[in-house]
């Protein structure tokens, strides 16, 4: 394995923003997230950290501003956020298609207007009610900007009405979407080539599919492999890496939910240990304390 540093250097997208006291990642221009991503950088960035549904495992609400700012209160992260249309063509960040779970309302998403939903309040992951709210994507993009890169995941938003709203607001350095295919990829890419994905690359066949499909590698700026660490992935991850691709591993369908912090622990620095570049977590500050104290050795 080659030996990993945390080397922020003053013209890296990392910064501390004594203000906020956050951890933020600006990223000014298309080329620059690029750069950043970029396998061959791994040297210069380190591995990276990614909030799923914002970090899910936290105190605050998933999919919220509060949860984001308290991962970024200790580590730079990015992070993997839900968008699901409301019935007169919002995009709002929730991860279910229906309330029940996550906040104080009742039934499907798509049955109500942004302003009914905006009355609900989210619950936090013990199901106790808060006085945060729903946020909306144009809310997500425009409090995103210069603070960290946000993912968006597939579910029922079209993929117009995503793209649109990542051009109206030049927002393409720091919004990425996640594709399940190739042909999902060209969709974006065909619409505007400053497009950048999180690319679902679990086989050496879907990696060929890539491969074949004309999008640009250095625009697929992660690859997920999966919810395993497993060794047949070796072969997987050097293709990738060959193009420049980091890979990504999610610790929350299984390693997240292991219930002693030391074991999960030695996951999360097993996962970067084994190749993994990108390390999605619901408990991302514990996932980047492991991480650095890997660092460090």
């Amino acid at each position: 394995m080659k030996k990993l540093l945390f080397l922020f250097l003053i013209s890296s997208p990392i910064s501390r923003s004594e203000a906020q006291k956050l951890h933020t990642m600006e990223f000014n221009s298309v080329e620059e997230t690029m750069r950043f991503f970029s396998y061959h950088n791994l040297l210069t960035y380190g591995p990276i950290i990614s909030g799923h549904r914002g970090g899910a495992s936290q105190q605050f609400p998933e999919n919220s501003f509060a949860l984001f700012e308290e991962t970024l209160q200790s580590t730079p992260a990015v992070f993997e956020i839900d968008v699901r249309l409301t019935k007169d063509g919002y995009a709002v960040l929730l991860h279910d298609d229906t309330l029940g779970r996550t906040t104080t309302g009742i039934g499907k998403i798509i049955d109500y207007t942004l302003a009914e939903l905006q009355q609900l309040k989210r619950k936090d992951q013990k199901g106790m009610v808060t006085d945060i709210g729903l946020v909306t994507l144009q809310e997500a993009i425009e409090w995103s900007r210069g603070k960290t890169l946000i993912n968006l995941d597939v579910k029922d938003v079209p993929m117009e009405k995503k793209i649109e709203l990542v051009t109206k607001n030049n927002a393409f350095s720091h919004v990425i979407f996640t594709v399940h295919s190739p042909e999902e990829a060209r969709f974006f890419y065909d619409y505007d080539s400053r497009s950048m994905f999180s690319a679902f690359i679990k086989t050496k066949k879907a990696f060929y599919s890539y491969d074949k499909s004309g999008i640009p590698w250095e625009n697929i700026l992660i690859a997920y492999v999966g919810p395993w660490n497993k060794p047949e992935n070796e072969e997987l991850y050097d293709l990738l890496h060959d193009k420049g691709v980091r890979v990504m591993v999610s610790a929350a369908t299984y390693y997240d939910k292991l219930q002693d912090p030391e074991e999960r622990a030695a996951a999360y620095r097993k996962i970067i240990k084994d190749g993994a570049d990108i390390l999605e977590s619901d408990r991302p500050i514990e996932a980047a304390i492991a991480i650095r104290s890997l660092m460090k050795n």
